[in-house]
């Protein structure tokens, strides 16, 4: 049996693709989306006032409450937010599959932090300002590429921190708890 030297020491890695994950739904991800952006939105509407204007303290409120439920709370709870973990998802790095590091966490949590408080900003300001409804745009067009990929439904800020949203058996269920008493109201009043 002879050794060749240099094949000891060379080896080939071979990229094993990602396992295929069930898709989530565009729309169990922005209802999952919609609760986050609700409860942060809350609390930090509580501290506005009636004056025109931005208000700082508003805006100060809702950053630190969207970092705390969807970086801290996820980075602790197997990348669930309340939203996610609501309707059964979660979110896993793309390549390895397994719960991203607190910087891809922040890194896709600033770009769609900024986007929910361009939301919010123009909740607060639709009735003096009906234009006030373009600051959405942001948030459709990153939202909106993960309606053309097919394959792991990525949307722009996923791409940049290398994330992806899966299906989670861990969680609250609503949207099945909804479709079943949706259906069993159909049932009872047949």
């Amino acid at each position: 049996m002879t050794f060749d030297s240099h094949s000891l020491f060379t080896m080939t890695i071979e990229r094993i693709p990602p396992q295929e994950y069930p898709q989530v739904g565009i729309g169990r991800r922005c209802l999952a989306f919609g609760i986050d952006f609700l409860g942060v939105w809350l609390v930090s509407s509580l501290l506005g006032s009636n004056n025109l204007g931005i208000q700082f303290v508003q805006i100060l409120v809702f950053i630190v409450g969207w970092l705390i439920l969807r970086v801290i709370v996820p980075y602790n709870n197997q990348g669930q937010s309340l939203g996610r973990w609501t309707f059964d998802i979660k979110l896993l790095e793309a390549e390895w599959a397994r719960i991203p590091d607190l910087q891809s966490f922040l890194k896709r949590e600033m770009i769609v932090g900024l986007e929910a408080l361009l939301i919010s900003i123009a909740i607060s300001n639709i009735i003096r300002n009906p234009t006030a409804i373009l600051l959405i745009l942001p948030l459709v067009i990153d939202c909106g590429a993960a309606l053309s990929d097919t394959r792991m439904r990525q949307a722009f800020h996923d791409r940049y921190a290398r994330t992806m949203i899966v299906s989670s058996r861990r969680g609250y269920s609503l949207d099945i708890k909804f479709k079943r008493l949706v259906e069993m109201l159909r049932r009872n009043m047949r």
